[in-house]
């Protein structure tokens, strides 16, 4: 959707999101969320290769649970800075991104908090395997905040992606699986490893885009017996309009499974990406060498 590229290549898929979970002292290990916020990929194609260019791309969203007695609510956002660079590596492009979101919520009623949540440094591998198919591998890491009410502990994110943008479709899922270097915080609080799967299924109609989406996030299994398991289903659909240079997307979900949340979400997402620049061709990188003293042509 990034004007004069192929629609579907407006992003590499930012899978780069803040620490969601909000933490409890306690005396016993306690639950937090998963460092990658559930659905935050929702509407990019993250397999498919970017042009190269400096990108900047930011994902809003907020949400309320349905928690008791009072509602939980929090907001999230992502600016993002995208380098999808002029080289190749290991015959797929080479991308680097770096995030630093900023939260804010109000869990079950109680006073806003809000601070600054963990930067995420990552780099990812694009493979253009033609027909309009691409595949992608992200690897990053979250760096270790004291911002007290998010996760704080550092942890290693691996993004496995696979897209179709043919026909002005854009059919992606995006599996994120994270890592956690210390599963639990000094207060108790546990990090347990996690897996996340969003999905897009969009089409376009001239400047405009719409669609179904959804994701899905589960805890994986903890070393800690008292430690209750988290996870959610959630559906929606999207909208999006390429203004030109500038493509923006919205995307309403809302939980239709949960477990161990404290009741179900509805949440609004809005998302602003901009070519800072972008070459005038999609020509092919030169390689990265691997070995020797060779130099880039």
């Amino acid at each position: 959707m990034i004007h004069g590229t192929r629609h579907a290549t407006y992003t590499l898929g930012l899978t780069l999101c803040v620490g969601l979970g909000l933490t409890t002292l306690a005396s016993r290990p306690v639950q937090a969320g998963s460092a990658a916020q559930p659905g935050q990929t929702v509407g990019l194609p993250v397999g498919a290769q970017l042009p190269v260019g400096l990108y900047f791309v930011n994902t809003s969203s907020f949400g309320v649970r349905d928690t008791r007695p009072l509602d939980s609510e929090s907001n999230i956002n992502l600016p993002t800075f995208l380098w999808a660079t002029p080289w190749n590596l290991l015959g797929a492009r080479l991308n680097l991104a770096a995030i630093q979101p900023v939260v804010a919520s109000s869990p079950r009623g109680a006073a806003y908090q809000s601070g600054i949540g963990q930067p995420l440094l990552a780099a990812q591998l694009a493979w253009n395997l033609g027909n309009d198919f691409g595949v992608s591998y992200l690897f990053g890491g979250y760096l270790p905040i004291e911002t007290e009410f998010l996760t704080r502990n550092a942890s290693l994110s691996h993004r496995f992606a696979a897209s179709y943008t043919g026909n002005g479709l854009n059919l992606t899922a995006n599996l994120l699986y994270g890592v956690f270097v210390d599963p639990v915080t000094a207060q108790s609080v546990v990090y347990p490893d996690y897996l996340n799967l969003d999905l897009t299924a969009t089409k376009k109609f001239g400047k405009w885009e719409v669609g179904p989406v959804a994701f899905a996030s589960t805890d994986m299994p903890t070393r800690f017996p008292g430690y209750r398991r988290q996870g959610q289903i959630a559906v929606g659909g999207l909208v999006g309009y390429n203004f030109g240079p500038v493509n923006l997307q919205a995307y309403v979900t809302r939980d239709v499974v949960e477990h161990n949340y404290g009741g179900q979400e509805t949440r609004g997402w809005l998302r602003l990406i901009v070519p800072i620049y972008k070459e005038s061709t999609n020509s092919a990188a030169p390689s990265i060498p691997l070995s020797g003293r060779q130099s880039l042509r």
